[in-house]
C-alpha cells in the first residue's frame, strides 16, 4: 500500500523529512517489488530539493561524520549478489559546503562532527536515491550513525539538523521498519510476519501520536521490539529522520520483503 506523495503546486518550504526502507541492494533491480515502483514515484512527487542529506544503516562511526568529497564513488558493501548489481553506479555529486555547514549545526548543538573527505556512498544510499533521483544530479551529503550511543542520541541528532529543510535540503533516514536477517536467509518452518506486523503497526501507532519518549524507549515498549531488531542500525535513522520535525509521522508506503523485513516508508512534515 502506498500514500500518494504528490504535493500541490502551493506547497512550500521547509521540505518534509522521510524515512525509508531500503531491504536488500537488489531493490534497484526488482521492478516487481512495489517498494521499487513506490521509491520511483516518490522522487518526483516531491519538490525538487537543493541537496539532499542521507543517514544511512551502512556507516557507522564514534563520531558524526560527513561526506565531503566532490563527486562520489558507489560503494558496493555486500557480497554473493547477481553480478549485474555490482555494475550499477550512482555518480552523485557532492557538497563540501552542506557538509561544512550540517558540521557547524552538530557543533552548535554540543555535537562533535568531523568530514570524511573520500567516502562514497553505500547501497542504503544509493540504492533508494538511484529510484528517487536516477539522474543522480542532485548534490548528496551522507552522515553516519553512531549505533551505540542509542536511539536518544539520534534524535538529537535530527534536532540539530532540522533548520536545514528551511533551505530545501531534503532529509532521508534510510534503514528497515523491521530487520532480522537471520529470519530472512533462515526462515523457520511456519514461519509468519506477524511479530513483523506487530512491530510496524505499534511504530505506526507512536509515530502518528507524535509519541518521541515511546520511540526512545521502543526496545522495552514495542512488541518483540529486540526480534524485529536484533541490532540498531536499521532502526536508528528513523529516530535521525524524527528528530529534523516536530511533528507526527504519516505512514505513506508498507510492503514486506520476505517474511521478516518489513518495507514502511514516512514521512514528517
Amino acid at each position: 500500500m502506498t500514500v500518494p506523495t504528490k504535493l500541490s503546486a502551493t506547497a512550500r518550504l521547509p521540505h518534509p523529512v522521510l524515512f525509508v526502507s531500503h531491504g536488500a541492494p537488489t531493490l534497484a533491480l526488482d521492478a516487481a517489488h512495489p517498494t521499487h515502483a513506490f521509491l520511483k514515484t516518490l522522487g518526483p512527487g516531491l519538490p525538487k530539493p537543493s541537496a539532499i542529506l542521507m543517514i544511512s544503516a551502512h556507516w557507522d562511526t564514534q563520531v558524526p561524520t560527513l561526506t565531503g568529497t566532490v563527486r562520489h564513488d558507489t560503494i558496493h558493501d555486500f557480497q554473493g549478489f547477481p553480478e549485474p548489481l555490482y555494475a550499477l553506479h550512482y555518480p552523485a555529486p557532492g557538497s563540501p559546503a552542506l557538509a561544512r555547514e550540517t558540521a557547524g549545526l552538530l557543533q552548535a548543538a554540543g555535537l562533535e562532527a568531523r568530514i570524511d573527505p573520500s567516502r562514497g556512498l553505500d547501497h542504503g544510499a544509493w540504492v533508494p536515491l538511484m529510484l528517487m533521483y536516477p539522474e543522480a544530479k542532485v548534490p548528496v551529503v551522507q552522515l553516519s550513525l553512531q549505533t551505540g550511543l542509542g536511539p536518544a542520541h539520534h534524535l538529537r541528532l535530527g534536532a540539530a539538523l532540522s533548520s536545514l529543510r528551511e533551505r530545501g535540503v531534503l532529509i532521508i533516514g534510510s534503514g528497515g521498519t523491521t530487520h532480522n536477517l537471520h529470519e530472512f536467509f533462515r526462515p523457520a518452518p511456519g514461519q509468519d510476519e506477524s511479530y513483523v506486523k506487530a512491530f510496524s503497526d505499534w511504530l505506526r501507532g507512536v509515530l502518528k501520536k507524535n509519541d518521541r519518549q515511546s520511540l526512545v524507549n521502543y526496545r522495552a515498549l514495542a512488541p518483540q521490539a529486540t526480534r524485529a531488531h536484533p541490532t540498531e542500525e536499521h532502526f536508528l535513522p528513523l529516530l535521525v529522520a524524527a528528530g529534523a520535525s516536530d511533528t507526527p509521522g504519516e505512514r505513506i508506503h508498507t510492503a514486506l520483503t520476505g517474511s521478516s523485513l518489513s518495507m514502511d516508508a514516512y514521512r514528517f512534515w
